[in-house]
C-alpha cells in the first residue's frame, strides 16, 4: 500500500469490494431521503471516504449555462473554484455539465484547455480535478466535483470509482427531491384546505366559495396560492388590499 492510499484510506479493490462500498454508500444515502441538503452533504463527504486519492468534494448547480451555485462541499476550496469558473466562465466542472459528462485535468496548474482557470484554481491549491455530470434539467445542470492537491493524483480506479459513485448520487439527488416536492406540494394542499376552513367558518361560505376566495386573492395580489393560505392560516384575516366578495 502506498503512503497515498494509506493517508485516503482506501485499499486496491476488487469488484466485489466496489460493489460493497457502493452498497453501503448507497444505503447511508437513502438515510436522507427526502431532504434535498442532507443528501447533498452525504454524497460529498461519501467521495471523500470511497474515492481513491480524493481530499475535497463539491456538489455544483449551474444555472443558465453561466451562474455556479455551490450546493454541497467538504471545505471551502469547492466553493472558492465554483466562484473562480462563474468569474472566468471557464473550467473543468463547467465542461462536465455542458459537454463531456467526465472531465479529468490531471495537472490543474499546466492544463491548455481552461488557460485563466488552471492558473488561478492552481494558485488555491488544486492540484488534480475529477467532475462528473449529474443531471440535466432545463437550464440547470448538476455536477459532482472531486479535487486533489497533488498533481497526478486520480488514476484509472479513482476515475471508476467517482463515476459510480456520480451514478448512485444522480438517483438519490433525484430521489429526494421528487419527495421534498412531494411534500412541499401536500403541506401546500394542507395549508389549503385549512385556510378553506377558516374562510367557511367565520363567514358562512361553502367549500368552493371559499376556495373562490383564495384564487381571487392569489390573482389580485400576485402570490402564490399558498402564501395566501398560509397568511390566513397565520392571521386568521384575509390578506389586506383585497375584499371578500361572495
Amino acid at each position: 500500500m502506498t503512503a497515498s492510499q494509506h493517508d485516503t484510506g482506501w485499499a486496491p479493490a476488487s469488484m466485489h469490494a466496489l460493489a460493497d462500498v457502493m452498497s453501503r454508500t448507497a444505503r447511508r444515502l437513502q438515510e436522507e431521503h427526502g431532504d434535498v441538503e442532507a443528501t447533498l452533504q452525504a454524497i460529498t463527504a461519501a467521495a471523500v471516504k470511497v474515492v481513491p486519492h480524493v481530499d475535497e468534494c463539491g456538489i455544483s448547480y449551474v444555472i443558465g449555462r453561466r451562474k455556479v451555485e455551490p450546493r454541497a462541499s467538504t471545505s471551502a476550496l469547492p466553493r472558492e473554484v465554483d466562484a473562480l469558473q462563474e468569474r472566468t466562465g471557464q473550467g473543468p466542472c463547467m465542461d462536465a455539465v455542458w459537454d463531456d459528462e467526465v472531465v479529468r485535468a490531471d495537472d490543474v496548474r499546466t492544463d491548455s484547455r481552461w488557460p485563466e482557470f488552471a492558473r488561478e484554481a492552481a494558485d488555491l491549491g488544486v492540484g488534480s480535478m475529477l467532475c462528473y455530470q449529474l443531471f440535466v434539467e432545463g437550464d440547470q445542470m448538476g455536477a459532482l466535483n472531486l479535487y486533489s492537491r497533488t498533481p497526478g493524483a486520480f488514476d484509472r480506479e479513482s476515475e471508476d470509482f467517482g463515476h459510480m459513485l456520480a451514478a448512485h448520487a444522480a438517483v438519490a439527488i433525484a430521489g429526494a427531491e421528487h419527495e421534498e416536492h412531494l411534500r412541499a406540494a401536500v403541506n401546500s394542499r394542507d395549508l389549503i384546505g385549512q385556510a378553506k376552513g377558516i374562510l367557511m367558518e367565520r363567514h358562512k361560505l361553502t367549500a368552493d366559495q371559499a376556495f373562490g376566495v383564495l384564487a381571487r386573492v392569489s390573482q389580485e395580489m400576485n402570490r402564490k396560492l399558498a402564501d395566501v393560505a398560509r397568511e390566513i392560516t397565520d392571521t386568521g384575516a384575509v390578506p389586506s388590499g383585497t375584499r371578500r366578495r361572495d
